[in-house]
């Protein structure tokens, strides 16, 4: 369970990272733009936001043994 909720806090993380690089792209302030600012939130988003979801997807779900069966 730890893993999947570190995926999601990866995912989130990816989410927002891509949000302010798309924020930063649309935002000219005047016709300039921060190229490098712009890649860095960028591929830090794809990264952070690829890797939360392959977490989330390959990791299974075992039942520890304080559960009970119903």
């Amino acid at each position: 369970m730890e893993k999947r909720m570190f995926g999601i806090i990866l995912t989130i993380l990816g989410i927002v990272g891509l949000i302010m690089a798309a924020n930063s792209f649309v935002n000219t302030h005047g016709g300039n733009r921060d190229v490098r600012m712009i890649i860095v939130y960028g591929l830090l988003g794809i990264v952070f936001f690829s890797s939360g979801v392959g977490l989330i997807r390959n990791t299974k779900d075992v039942k520890s043994k304080n559960e009970e069966v119903s």
